[in-house]
């Protein structure tokens, strides 16, 4: 029997949810930081105000965390956060959105929404067309639409949209500590790209390995490339450890991850994305009593679709 896993810090190498940084992400901080310093200095009330609600610790935060805005960048390296009745942004949760593609949204159809506007006032309407296909892409990139999680015990959903592309017997897994079965999902860039949880967990510890950027459909991709390395720890009992794996590809540059070491997410919970197209890996320890449930080529959604279950939930001894 296993016992219960230990949450580990953060690596060194991680000090943002986006450790790979990014141009789109280097300005959307320079615009924090202008943010807070306008907060700072016509408005003391409201950041005297924000900080008496706050709750937890800021310890760890690479700046002075006002408001729920400043979380969106740092909140895997501090513990502060406010009760959903005193967050006054909470409101941008209900906009079926990416909150990580903001930046993205802005600097590149912030533009093109300009184009479109020009051409379809001017002379020549139909130029307004490629500009607003660009600018609907971009917005359906980023999209997050609801997602309706199963709650059955037992059941193990898909970590990302996409495709099954590999389903792998491993002899050993030093983190699940045992035999295991490894499920890889190809994401298309027309695929939704946030991440979600596939069962109720416990974070253990995260890995940011800096690498390439191969296309995702080969298999060397996932030991080359750039990813993020997830351990968790089944909430309940028989608490089983899984590994979920973030990894870029050709196109996709940018990983997001939000989770902090220790703090419990439900089953379907989205904690990240990958930015353009990627691959996603779950790796389960392999019981008597697994049984997976998709095959190789089948379409998935996060959150939604039954990747694998166990039948057997009885405690191990």
């Amino acid at each position: 029997m296993l016992t219960r896993a230990e949450p580990q810090p953060l690596p060194d190498n991680i000090r943002s949810v986006q450790p790979g940084g990014g141009v789109c992400y280097r300005i959307e901080l320079a615009w924090g930081r202008w943010r807070r310093w306008w907060l700072t200095h016509f408005r003391p009330g409201y950041v005297k105000r924000m900080g008496k609600l706050r709750q937890g610790d800021c310890q760890g935060a690479p700046y002075e965390v006002i408001d729920s805005r400043d979380l969106k960048c740092c909140r895997n390296v501090c513990g502060c956060s406010w009760a959903e009745a005193d967050d006054q942004f909470r409101w941008r949760k209900s906009i079926p959105l990416a909150p990580w593609g903001t930046a993205e949204l802005l600097l590149m159809g912030g533009p093109l929404l300009v184009l479109t506007i020009l051409a379809a006032v001017s002379s020549w309407p139909y130029l307004a067309l490629p500009p607003a296909v660009m600018l609907g892409f971009i917005v359906y990139f980023f999209r997050s639409p609801p997602r309706r999680v199963p709650q059955k015990p037992g059941l193990w959903v898909s970590p990302a949209d996409g495709k099954i592309a590999e389903i792998t017997q491993l002899a050993h897994d030093e983190f699940v500590g045992g035999p295991a079965i490894r499920i890889g999902i190809f994401l298309s860039i027309f695929n939704v790209h946030l991440n979600r949880s596939p069962v109720a967990a416990r974070v253990i510890a995260l890995r940011y390995s800096p690498g390439e950027f191969l296309n995702a459909l080969r298999p060397e991709s996932a030991l080359r490339n750039e990813n993020m390395w997830i351990a968790l720890e089944e909430d309940s009992p028989p608490h089983r450890r899984v590994v979920v794996r973030q990894i870029s590809g050709a196109i996709a540059r940018r990983i997001v991850c939000d989770l902090r070491p220790g703090e419990v997410i439900p089953r379907g919970h989205v904690f990240g994305m990958i930015k353009l197209g990627s691959r996603t890996e779950l790796i389960l320890p392999a019981e008597d009593g697994l049984e997976v449930k998709v095959r190789i080529g089948q379409k998935v959604k996060a959150g939604v679709t039954v990747l694998a279950e166990y039948k057997e939930l009885g405690v191990r001894s």
